[in-house]
């Protein structure tokens, strides 16, 4: 049997059996390797990074769209950032938004999602309130003049093509194209293996953000099971309203999520991982970190 074996950390690796490789091509940005497992289903990789598995993509996806679309509670307008699998925009279509802009730097990686994880999107990129644009998200923020409830960065981490997307300069992009009371919303890594990757996160959005507060996704395919995201808005308490408040907005969702619930919401932030690096994690650092690729 065939095993693939993740090397993001420089002193930690995960491996996972392929019992059949579906795809294994380079784009014009990245390596993509679409595999079997047969606990996990089917498994993306890009750049010799899970990005999702069939299994257990949908706690990613519904802790990174339902978190700040509920927070804000009123969004009407949806920008997504990356997430070319289409995950995260078919959790923002279950909300009654009118419009999700999708911006994918890789048009390849969307076409081989939909060919070859269509349960993944769900048939998301046919809703008539979407638009993709397969363009540099980066170059998309600072020539839009188009405002926004709720922004998604869903990238890969901040090597090769997402690196961008990590930037405090992105960030205050970000921030000049939501309306008041907008909330952004971006994924942060492993926190176990990058605790000064999600402290430096933390740090370039409070530079834009008045309200900046990390929270978790207990995602078994990443290293050491949990997933680290970062909310921003116009205060703390904006990002995590009373649990009556969420589950009043939760009512047109009800039934149509499978993780994420209102006192998952507020769970989520109460477990915040600490942001205070561990001297005995300094040698877990990963291969290249942010201070290496920004």
């Amino acid at each position: 049997m065939k095993w693939f074996q993740e090397k993001l950390y420089g002193h930690h690796k995960q491996m996972l059996s392929m019992s059949a490789v579906l795809y294994h091509w380079r784009t014009e940005f990245q390596d993509v390797l679409i595999f079997e497992n047969p606990v996990f289903g089917k498994v993306l990789v890009l750049d010799g990074i899970v990005q999702l598995t069939e299994r257990d993509n949908h706690i990613y996806h519904e802790m990174i769209a339902h978190v700040p679309l509920m927070a804000h509670g009123s969004a009407r307008d949806v920008l997504i950032i990356g997430g070319g699998d289409g995950g995260t925009l078919k959790e923002v279509l279950k909300h009654p938004v009118d419009r999700a802009t999708l911006v994918e730097i890789d048009g390849e990686v969307i076409d081989l999602s939909r060919r070859f994880l269509p349960d993944v999107s769900g048939g998301a990129f046919d809703d008539p309130r979407t638009t993709v644009l397969v363009m540099d998200g980066t170059r998309y923020i600072a020539e839009t003049a188009t405002q926004f409830d709720v922004i998604v960065i869903d990238s890969t981490d901040p090597l090769g093509p997402g690196e961008k997307l990590f930037t405090p300069a992105f960030y205050r992009a970000c921030r000049s194209r939501l309306r008041p009371g907008g909330v952004i919303a971006v994924q942060s890594g492993a926190p176990f293996f990058q605790p000064m990757e999600l402290d430096q996160v933390c740090g370039r959005l409070a530079a834009s953000f008045a309200g900046v507060r990390p929270y978790l996704a207990p995602v078994p395919t990443y290293a050491g099971g949990m997933l680290a995201l970062v909310a921003a808005g116009a205060s703390n308490d904006v990002l995590r309203p009373p649990c009556k408040v969420l589950r009043e907005r939760f009512g047109a969702l009800d039934g149509k999520t499978r993780y994420y619930t209102p006192e998952v919401h507020r769970a989520a932030f109460t477990l915040a991982p600490s942001l205070a690096p561990s001297p005995l994690r300094e040698g877990l650092r990963p291969v290249d970190s942010l201070e290496t690729v920004i």
